[in-house]
């Protein structure tokens, strides 16, 4: 299982100038690279390499970096075109589609560099890494993060990014972790825990109690603060002075962090609630709801800023961490179906929070109902995906 360790860079002046330089010569590079790749009938890596690596050598990158651009610009190229062919882009011949598929991909200045084992080392024992730079080779950079962070750095091996963001510098480790044992057919998981997400409630499982939810998973709590942060940058955008401006800088990723935080809080309580009651998880695919659900314009806001997905994430590799088997089912009907009689009716659900069966008169929280009815596509998923040939 990869995991993404963050670790903060303690640059003296002189080594944050020349981190500084690094980034920029190799986004420069790159820029360079994605000009030829745009009109190039071949994109993949070693194909580039044999066209461009002169031109970097000559602009004074080494060569493992150089070979690290351009296999920046090769998977920039791809994830560009999976974009586009699946549709992120809009429908071919649109204008949306032309203009992107019909310009180079750009770098910023200050864009991420990928560096592999040869042109950066860690040394754990003194939290210090060293790194190939425009200025030569540098040793003894230090770096700070937490006790567990350096246990999961202890034997890795891999590519690890140089990021540039707010000032400061940091790396963003790629590791593997060894991951428990999955559970085999024969002793698959003591029931399922169904997991709905919502606006309103951020996740409701089907062992809440919807009535006694703790506030910090109440949707509300969470809207009410990106409203504050919402009034805040309007009200620092009117006034345009300089103090305004470094009062927005500094405020611009608190609201990213807040919700990021509620986040993982969320999906650490739910997958420890399965992993100690023995059950698996089923959530939710939510993917494209955003283009098929249709709202006033005063609840768009509120739609576009619903990290569901980052949530789906969260819960999903904290479960494979914990050896909890997850599925992921369509939530089509979950949330006008009765988990009691399976009768299916628009009208069961009279208001939001409110579900009342119209043919067995069952009546609870329309969360909580929605969240039994996932848990039984999980178990049908899962069961249906390791029967027998």
């Amino acid at each position: 299982m990869k995991r993404i360790v963050t670790v903060k860079l303690v640059p003296t002046p002189e080594q944050h100038a020349a981190l500084s330089s690094t980034l920029k010569l190799c986004n420069t590079g790159a820029n360079a690279v994605s000009r030829f790749a745009h009109t190039a009938t071949d994109r993949r890596p070693f194909a580039l390499q044999k066209q461009v690596y002169a031109d970097l050598k000559a602009r004074g990158l080494s060569a493992q970096p150089a070979i690290r651009v351009i296999k920046k610009v090769s998977d920039a190229y791809a994830t560009r075109q999976g974009k586009l062919v699946g549709g992120n882009y809009g429908l071919p011949g649109s204008n949306r589609y032309r203009r992107i598929a019909g310009k180079a991909i750009v770098f910023r200045d200050d864009a991420g560099q990928p560096f592999d084992d040869r042109c950066l080392s860690w040394q754990i024992e003194d939290s210090t890494v060293s790194i190939w730079t425009t200025a030569g080779r540098m040793k003894g950079l230090r770096f700070v993060c937490a006790p567990w962070q350096l246990a999961l750095l202890a034997d890795r091996k891999g590519e690890s990014d140089l990021i540039l963001r707010d000032g400061h510098f940091y790396l963003h480790a790629t590791v593997d972790t060894s991951t428990p044992p999955s559970l085999t057919p024969s002793d698959g998981p003591d029931g399922w825990l169904g997991v709905d997400l919502g606006i309103v409630n951020l996740a409701v499982t089907t062992a809440d109690d919807p009535s006694n939810l703790d506030l910090r998973w109440s949707g509300g709590a969470v809207t009410a603060v990106r409203k504050k942060h919402q009034v805040l940058r309007t009200a620092l955008q009117k006034v345009g002075t300089k103090s305004a401006k470094r009062k927005l800088k500094k405020h611009r990723r608190k609201e990213t962090r807040y919700a990021t935080d509620i986040n993982h809080q969320l999906s650490k309580t739910i997958v420890a609630q399965a992993q100690r009651t023995g059950q698996g998880i089923a959530m939710e695919d939510l993917s494209g709801i955003r283009d098929r659900v249709r709202l006033a314009r005063t609840q768009r806001h509120q739609l576009h800023t619903w990290t569901f997905a980052q949530l789906r994430k969260q819960i999903a590799y904290k479960a494979q961490a914990a050896g909890v088997p997850v599925q992921v089912v369509n939530p089509r009907g979950t949330s006008k179906t009765c988990h009691r009689c399976r009768h299916i009716d628009s009208a069961n659900r009279p208001s939001q929070p409110v579900f009342r069966c119209r043919r067995c008169a069952w009546t609870g929280h329309a969360d909580h109902n929605a969240a039994h009815n996932i848990a039984v596509l999980g178990y049908e998923s899962y069961r249906a995906a390791n029967q027998p040939a």
